[in-house]
């Protein structure tokens, strides 16, 4: 069973490990791994109870709770807002305290009465020193009580370097009390010089500053899953006995009818039922051209309608959305952890004892040398303040956090850190061919006409003969020419002949579409057509040939035709040294074809799931990191095989479950996006991680008075609190500019000019109207003709016909076609 906790009192990474430590020596937990980041923990566990999880962290001197919607876990601007208050109510009381404090070497002006009153003053400074105690108490509490139950962390080294300031102001103040009961003015003075109080208010109030800083910090890494679950609707419009009812989305049930109006968001997932429409699907695939849709076409929650009405069953609901899908998939990404990351635990593991350590020794050594008690104990407190372990936590997680985020924005759903990181360091890649190489579905891509016929006459045979049969090839030839004016011809005695084609009657005469088999079966001499077919044959093509009982009519050639971004990124992946391979099901002819066109490194065609699966096992034994990309139920076990499995978003939902990483535009370029997000998340670890250890490599020893006797440097430990606040910060600032990654986009053959004919224009007020509107299309630059009445658009970036027909209609005219 697998359990999501909300955690609280976690300061540093110190807590995360210590937690985790904890969890995963409990019998009955097979995993545990604690997010610093989003104060959470993801726990695999058997033969025991949750209340025993909870107990365990509350054993370790944390809280533990169950994620739930009446009890939601804080968001990151509550506890922000939270922390602001706390550090302007404690500046209040810190700003005076410091002025009185710091105000005689300074040369500013004090009240006489403070000036010639030692004891009066110092005891000011400790009434101003308590509300900033009982402000920041939290500090005490966890730091505390993580130290008595053996998992010191960063509130401990605070709540001790704030207590020792405390106390040691306490006791000056007895001291200074003395000397005035006694005269000793020497001793007085003496004391009234080594008043802390102002160092632990300054401590705890700096520190509450960069907690502030870095939560709202943080709160940005997290934008991405904000953002997504904002994109949800709220409410679902259903057809019930012919009505429209509005109903929360959460009520809405599988089979349900739901109407969607333009501008209005998908509420849930479905099939459309009736009505055309296009939608913009870039909030879940990234993509920014808006999507045809028709009767069948399947719809996505919270992808926006942009024009026509329509209406669609649900197939999906609640968190089986595919919103909820991808939500859950980039946070269970974020909660994980990177391998990088355990160098950072081993190391904060240990790291907070050794620091107590070195800050106890370098105060004892001070004094051995001679020190003052005051000089020796700010030196255990600057030890103690800068060596926060912060950075050194939040270094992977932030990174993480943001990077599985803008994978989501870009359409890559990467399910977790380990696979983020090891994208990066692919170096081959094994390809499915049908539907992620090339587009998966049919596709006209030649025609040859007898000379003898007219083309357009040719076009109607054809289209009638196919439109009755139900023939995948048959539908690639309706779904080219349906666009094609002209009158259906009703063909009689239509027959279906297995592995041949079909044949039917007009006026007595015998029609045939099909092979060149059932050509020749019916006595029709093919001769002239043999060496185009076979041409056809070699390029992985399928040749329809159209003949009717005297003479042949055409051809009309149809392939699973190459993507085209397919071409550009596996050029890109050659540029990259990665290796790449196709493994189909397909017979050798096409798979030499689609070979040759791609030119890819090697291929093996006719192969079974297995065959695929033990070819990369092939590729691992050879010491390469592969990766596979497909979209069917036969390239499950190869995605799971492959270090990294990368499923194409339109394919099956057992290839999604089965892969690592699923693209949700179909598109294989992205596939090269995913690399460089991974290097670039990469590359930011490290240089948080680099950061984070230099800082304290060179912090520890300044605070520790290392340079002292050689160069005079002291560290105050008021500036080693903001150091180390200013240290999370910077280092949660630098994850955040992964925010910019934008990876590289493959050059886009761009159709630069289409004709639109109009119909309804009849005056110049007509043609400006059509202009504007056309005008109005980012990346169209328009010009209307009257006398044509047609309109020249030049298109400097990718434009759908359907957003220029839109445009055209709403400005009140008629759109006959767009060539």
């Amino acid at each position: 069973m697998k359990q999501t906790f909300n955690i609280t009192g976690m300061t540093c990474t110190a807590c995360s490990s210590a937690i985790e430590k904890k969890l995963n020596h409990l019998d009955g937990v097979t995993s545990c791994q604690v997010n610093l980041l989003a104060n959470t923990m993801v726990v695999e566990y058997n033969d025991i109870t949750e209340n025993d999880i909870i107990q365990a962290v509350e054993d370790v001197g944390y809280g533990a709770s169950i994620p739930s919607e009446s009890a939601p876990a804080p968001s990151y601007d509550q506890i922000s807002e939270k922390m602001k208050k706390r550090f302007i109510y404690s500046a209040i009381f810190t700003v005076p305290l410091f002025y009185i404090a710091m105000g005689h070497m300074m040369n500013w002006p004090l009240p006489s009465i403070l000036m010639d009153n030692a004891l009066l003053n110092a005891l000011l400074q400790l009434l101003l020193t308590i509300p900033v105690l009982i402000l920041n108490r939290e500090f005490f509490i966890h730091g505390f009580k993580s130290l008595v139950k053996g998992n010191p962390n960063m509130d401990s080294l605070i709540a001790i370097g704030s207590t020792a300031a405390v106390l040691y102001g306490i006791y000056a103040i007895t001291k200074i009390a003395i000397g005035v009961q006694t005269h000793d003015m020497a001793l007085v003075h003496e004391f009234i010089m080594d008043l802390y109080f102002e160092t632990s208010a300054m401590i705890l109030t700096l520190i509450t500053l960069g907690k502030y800083l870095e939560t709202k910090s943080k709160g940005k890494t997290s934008e991405a899953i904000s953002k997504l679950i904002d994109l949800a609707p709220k409410t679902a419009t259903l057809i019930k006995n012919h009505k429209e009812v509005v109903v929360p989305v959460e009520d809405v049930q599988l089979g349900d009818i739901i109407c969607v109006k333009p501008g209005q968001r998908v509420p849930v997932d479905g099939v459309i039922t009736k009505g055309y429409t296009t939608i913009d699907e870039s909030a879940i695939t990234g993509e920014s051209i808006p999507v045809e849709k028709s009767v069948h076409s399947k719809v996505v929650g919270a992808t926006i309608n942009k024009s026509g009405y329509f209406e669609f069953e649900a197939t999906k609901v609640g968190q089986d959305t595919t919103l909820s899908q991808i939500i859950k998939l980039v946070e269970e990404a974020a909660n994980s952890k990177a391998p990088i990351s355990k160098m950072a635990d081993k190391v904060s593991s240990i790291f907070v004892p050794t620091v107590i350590g070195i800050a106890i020794v370098s105060t004892i050594i001070w004094l051995l040398l001679g020190k003052s008690l005051e000089f020796s104990l700010s030196i255990g407190i600057a030890v103690l303040v800068i060596s926060c372990p912060c950075a050194l936590g939040l270094a992977t997680p932030t990174a993480i956090m943001v990077g599985t985020g803008k994978g989501a924005e870009n359409g890559i759903l990467i399910k977790s850190a380990e696979i983020l990181e090891t994208a990066g360091s692919i170096q081959a890649i094994v390809l499915d061919k049908t539907g992620t190489i090339t587009e998966g579905k049919p596709k006209v891509t030649d025609v040859i006409v007898n000379e003898n016929i007219k083309e357009s006459e040719f076009y109607y045979i054809a289209y009638s003969l196919e439109k009755k049969s139900e023939h995948p090839l048959a539908q690639a030839v309706i779904q080219y020419l349906k666009d094609t004016e002209f009158k259906e011809i009703d063909f009689d005695n239509f027959k279906s002949i297995s592995a041949r084609g079909i044949n039917a009657v007009l006026n007595d005469t015998q029609y045939f579409a099909g092979n060149l088999a059932l050509l020749e079966e019916n006595g029709i001499d093919t001769t002239k057509i043999r060496p185009a077919v076979e041409k056809f044959a070699k390029q992985g093509k399928t040749a329809l040939c159209f003949a009717n009982q005297s003479e042949i009519l055409g051809i009309i050639a149809v392939a699973d035709v190459i993507k085209e971004d397919s071409i550009k990124a596996i050029n890109k992946l050659h540029e990259m040294g990665i290796e790449t391979l196709m493994l189909t099901g397909d017979n050798q002819i096409i798979a030499e074809a689609v070979f040759k066109q791609l030119n890819l490194n090697n291929y093996v065609a006719e192969v079974f799931p297995e065959d695929k699966q033990n070819y990369i096992k092939k590729l691992q034994a050879e010491g390469k990191v592969v990766a596979m990309v497909g979209d069917g139920i036969n390239d499950a076990p190869a995605l799971v095989s492959a270090d990294i499995g990368i499923a194409i978003g339109a394919g099956t939902d057992v290839a999604i479950e089965s892969a690592d990483i699923v693209l949700t535009r179909s598109n294989l370029w992205d596939v090269i996006t995913t690399i460089q997000l991974s290097k670039a998340t990469l590359k930011n670890i490290k240089q948080n991680l680099f950061w984070a250890l230099i800082y304290n490599s060179i912090g520890i020893p300044l605070a520790a008075g290392l340079f002292y006797g050689i160069l005079g440097w002291k560290l105050n430990p008021m500036f080693g609190a903001f150091a180390m606040s200013f240290s999370s910060v910077s280092v949660v600032a630098n994850a955040l500019r992964l925010k910019n990654f934008k990876g590289e986009k493959p050059t886009m053959n761009i159709q630069n000019t289409k004709v639109i004919q109009i119909e309804g224009m009849s005056c110049g007020h007509c043609q400006a109207r059509v202009e504007k509107a056309l005008n109005a299309i980012d990346g169209v630059e328009a010009t209307v003709n009257l006398e044509s009445k047609s309109a020249t658009v030049k298109l400097t970036k990718e434009v759908a016909n359907e957003i220029l027909k839109k445009a055209v209609e709403d400005a009140g005219y008629d759109v006959i076609t767009i060539d």
